[in-house]
């Protein structure tokens, strides 16, 4: 096992720590500890491709675990912000149900004997759902007192974020069916 694959092991097991100070109230600075850890799990995601592709320790696992941790880790935290009121349920949906359609391309692929890597869309996508997240965690209108909907310019370009995840992950999944439309075709 190379240092990528364990660094994407890592980040997984970095999700239930992240969710626990994110959920459990009445931590003294939870938000702040789970905002830590998602900010850890989420450079190791840089890492693990940086360090495979320049030493070219790329492996089967990597590619199928590393999109596998992401979705993990943005999935649960998502999911985490919608209970805090934080991220609208019917995105929630709509993410999750990509991952989901994304997920099973890739077994229907392995399936196959076919390995299918992460697109540039998804890579985008990816770092701009961490981006939203971090931004939701930290909740600036809260910290500078200004907690009210709508108020302020923190709302705003917290809302732009999430349609902006939003506008990737359709984009990401319709370039991700389109380049890979073969392994449909082989599904029986």
């Amino acid at each position: 096992m190379n240092l990528p694959n364990k660094l994407t092991i890592l980040r997984v097991i970095m999700i239930p720590v992240f969710i626990f100070f994110m959920l459990v109230p009445d931590i003294s600075g939870g938000k702040w500890w789970a905002l830590l850890f998602f900010c850890l799990a989420s450079v190791t995601d840089f890492f693990d491709g940086y360090l495979a592709r320049k030493n070219n320790w790329v492996t089967d696992f990597g590619k199928f675990m590393d999109p596998l941790a992401d979705k993990l880790l943005i999935c649960s935290a998502i999911i985490a912000l919608c209970s805090k009121g934080r991220f609208p349920a019917w995105i929630v949906i709509i993410i999750i149900a990509r991952e989901f359609t994304i997920s099973g391309f890739r077994l229907i692929a392995a399936d196959n004997g076919k390995v299918i890597s992460a697109s540039i869309w998804g890579k985008v996508k990816t770092v701009v759902q961490m981006f939203t997240v971090i931004m939701l965690i930290c909740d600036f209108n809260e910290v500078s007192g200004t907690n009210l909907p709508g108020d302020g310019a923190v709302f705003w370009i917290e809302q732009g974020l999430i349609y902006l995840a939003l506008l990737l992950t359709v984009i990401s999944l319709i370039e991700y069916i389109m380049k890979n439309r073969d392994v449909i075709t082989t599904f029986k």
